[in-house]
Order: C-alpha cells, then structure tokens, then sequence
C-alpha cells in the first residue's frame, strides 16, 4: 500500500507546493511511482504541473465518472450519491513517466464546513458518518489504481477540518518553513494544535459509527518526518548573516517546542529518526535558497528547477555557466532530500 505524505503548515508562502513538485519529481526519477494530490482549493500545484493560468482552463477538464479531480473524487460521501468512491483517474505528468496528479478543484472548500460538523459529532449522525474516513480512502483507492509507492499531498494555509483531517489519516508529514518571524511564530502554534489533532483522531477511530462506517476512519499513525528550510538569500552557498539568525532560530524552535511536543503526543519517535537518518529531527531535511528567477522559469516551463535548460532560460555563455551551478546545488538538495524520506518512511 503507498505511504501518504502530507506537507504542512498552518502558515502560508512557505513553498509548500514548490517542495511537493520538486520532491516528487525527484522521487520519481529515482524510481518511485509517485502521485500529487492537491487538496489547496487554490490549485496552485495543479496550475503547476499542467500549466493552467485560471479557473476556467481548470473546469474545462473535469469530469465526475469516472472522478479525475479530488472534489468529484469525494462527492459520493459527501453529496450522498448512490456510488462507492472509487480511485480516480490522474494525469501522468509530462517529462517524468513515474509522476502523476490528482487535481485539485476550488469547490473542495465547500465541503469543508460539512466535515468540520461530521468530525465534531463523530458519528452521531449516521448521513455524516461516512465523511471522515472518505479522504484516506480516495487516496488509498487512487494510489492502489496507479500502482503508486508514495502519495505527496499539498495542503492548504489552515487549521481547518479538512486539514486536520488529512494530517491526522497519513503515515508520514513534513512542515516546510522560511526563515522569518512568523515561521518561528507558526512552530508554537503548531506545538499546541498538533497533539489536540492527534487525541481527536484517536478518540475518532474508537467510535464504532466511524470503525463500521463505508469509509471506515483508520487508525491514526502520522509521525513527523521532517522540516524543509527554503527561500533564504545565499551567500557563498550558505544563508547570509541575516537569514542564518533566522535558520538558527527556527532550529531552536523545532528544538525547544515542536519536537518534545510532537513526541509526548506520540507523532514522533525520536530513536527512530536518528538511526534512520543519523542526525535529530529538529535538524532539516532538506535547506535550500531561493534561486529567485529560477523559481519562476521552473513554474513558466512545468518542470523542476533542475529540469531547465539553456533553451528555456534563453541563457548561454557564462550567464548559464553560473545558472547551471545554481540548478546543480538545487538538484543536489533535492536528492538529498528524497533520500532522507525514503529513509524515514521505511
């Protein structure tokens, strides 16, 4: 069964959805089948991957039956159709044969307030009971239909139902972060809202409306796997002075907060990940700069930072010399990167 991977952080702009991209398209060309889902109502990961520039070039495309998009995926629970969810057709990514999406759709938000009522009446209502378990199984179902190895879900910016939802029903998540105040800031709120979510989802699988439901709720094994440090401005390959205080802080923060509040809440263990990956969690996985333009042309040509060339970036001569050795150290971390997480997910 593929291993779900959710990126998340209650706080906005900290390239989760670039980080879905590029990890996934790193672990495909390693190898792994890997599928995108996008669960931002937003659609940000969808535009990037197929290169749509509004909602209507997104509309033309979806279809209910079969279900090729995540709202249309959910609607026999949470519209009461007299259907099963079953998997969903995906678009294989063109340039990586190994990589596929799940759409995301900007009505998958009017479904979040009616999760929200299902999860707080956990079952008492049996027209709600099928909808805490029907996001893990569509997964589930998609993933078995592709023969996917790793699902890698892009979240949106809050602590709502559907992401609550989502993080608390994966086996594994990262939290992507930039070096600034309010990633800092964001830690502490995480520390607090993360070991509510993890006792909710296990009050959650106990009930046994949810455990006999169509889409029984699983039990709950999210561990943490990881924090991404991105988007700082280097200098001679490492972050300036000021971005490092920033670096520095947030380690502290994972450190002193997120970590210890992670592992009393039983999302962590602490053992595990040091021998997996020989360094503490609170150290990032992954720590990369923000190749500013390069970021840019990556989303223009859907490909990966360290999928450009000279032709797309209309560079030659010492000017791509230089953006090369860029692309170079983005691909090196990235590797990096993917080998950390196959590593931690086992």
């Amino acid at each position: 069964m593929a291993k779900i991977i959710c990126l998340f952080n209650h706080k906005g702009g900290v390239s989760k959805t670039t980080t879905a991209f590029n990890l996934g398209w790193m672990l495909a060309t390693m190898g792994k089948k890997i599928l995108l889902a996008d669960f931002d109502p937003q659609c940000n990961l969808t535009g990037m991957v197929l290169g749509y520039q509004g909602i209507e070039d997104l509309e033309n495309t979806y279809k209910a039956e079969p279900p090729n998009n995540i709202k249309d995926g959910l609607s026999p629970a949470f519209e009461s159709k007299p259907r099963q969810i079953i998997g969903a057709d995906c678009v294989q990514v063109t340039g990586n044969s190994n990589l596929f999406l799940l759409p995301g759709h900007i009505g998958l938000a009017e479904y979040e307030t009616t999760l929200g009522v299902a999860q707080e009446l956990s079952g008492s209502l049996l027209a709600l009971r099928n909808l805490p378990g029907s996001l893990r199984f569509l997964l589930d179902a998609t993933a078995d239909k592709h023969g996917i190895d790793y699902v890698i879900v892009d979240m949106s910016p809050s602590l709502g139902p559907m992401n609550q939802n989502l993080l608390m029903t994966c086996d594994h998540f990262i939290v992507p972060l930039h070096p600034d105040y309010f990633s800092a800031m964001a830690l502490s709120s995480l520390a607090k809202s993360l070991p509510r979510w993890a006792a909710w989802a296990r009050t959650a699988h106990g009930i046994p409306a949810l455990k006999d439901a169509d889409y029984p709720f699983p039990e709950p094994k999210a561990t943490f796997i990881g924090a991404v440090v991105q988007k700082y401005r280097p200098r001679n390959g490492q972050p300036s002075a000021a971005f490092q205080r920033w670096v520095d802080q947030i380690v502290n923060g994972l450190q002193q907060e997120l970590i210890p509040s992670l592992e009393n809440a039983g999302l962590l263990d602490r053992g595990e990940f040091l021998s997996r990956v020989g360094f503490e969690p609170w150290e990032p996985i992954l720590n990369v700069a923000d190749f500013n333009s390069l970021i840019a042309q990556s989303q223009e040509h859907l490909v990966p930072v360290y999928a450009l060339t000279a032709k797309m970036v209309e560079q030659q001569g010492a000017v791509w010399d230089q953006t090369e050795e860029s692309m170079r150290k983005f691909e090196e971390q990235f590797k990096i990167c993917a080998e950390r997480v196959i590593a931690l997910v086992g």
